[in-house]
């Protein structure tokens, strides 16, 4: 007997995809459906998928409250925005750069509590709730953080349009890696680049913070 394309092509019947993933073809179809139905909704909306609750967003703005630099920020967003742009758009804090717009080059990066992310990869609000940190942030007090300090000290910017995001990532790593070795360095802040080439000053403040933290460790 004939195999019909889908078998023939390795694919799996329809009543096999329904059966065997968490996420079936009609779930998929039901979702489908419903989001073209969206425009007549103005609040979210809740379905079951694979026996989960999934919320439906959009496509007309909504409330989101963000908690950035610790200062809760609330604006009337569409879901589609990234939190790049709720930063940069509606909030005006200009730390976060824009340059690839594609999670690539790491100029955006921002802390998410704590860790570091691509602002222009991240939906605004998918950002509620967390505590976000930008470049303004890590100053405390008026005093820059030591390692905005160290970049200063090391001379580790030519331009500056990457710094922000560089530095908001030297800070989560070093936080993590306090006494991180040079191969550790590149590991960590791999996704972060310059096309200036301060990649020799963005390595003497690694390594002068390693220095310092292995100091205070050894005389602990």
């Amino acid at each position: 007997m004939p195999k019909n394309d889908d078998e023939s092509r390795g694919r799996s019947s329809p009543q096999e995809q329904e059966s065997g993933s968490s996420v079936s073809r009609r779930d998929f179809l039901k979702i489908g459906g419903l989001a073209a139905a969206v425009p007549v909704v103005a609040s979210p909306r809740l379905i079951q998928v694979g026996g989960s609750e999934v919320e439906i967003h959009g496509p007309h703005a909504a409330q989101v409250t963000l908690m950035v630099n610790g200062k809760r920020l609330t604006a009337n967003l569409e879901p589609r925005v990234t939190l790049l742009d709720a930063l940069r758009e509606d909030f005006n804090i200009t730390g976060p750069k824009r340059v690839c717009d594609r999670g690539e080059c790491g100029a955006c990066t921002v802390l998410l509590d704590g860790k570091a992310v691509y602002s222009c990869s991240t939906l605004a609000i998918d950002a509620q709730g967390r505590q976000i940190t930008t470049i303004e942030g890590l100053m405390q007090n008026g005093q820059l953080d030591p390692v905005q300090a160290a970049y200063v000290e090391h001379d580790a910017s030519q331009c500056g349009f990457c710094t922000s995001g560089f530095g908001t990532a030297t800070a989560a790593f070093l936080r993590e890696h306090p006494t991180a070795t040079h191969a550790e360095m590149a590991r960590g802040l791999g996704g972060n680049f310059c096309r200036c080439g301060t990649y020799v000053g963005i390595r003497e403040v690694v390594r002068a913070h390693a220095g310092r933290a292995a100091a205070q460790k050894g005389g602990a």
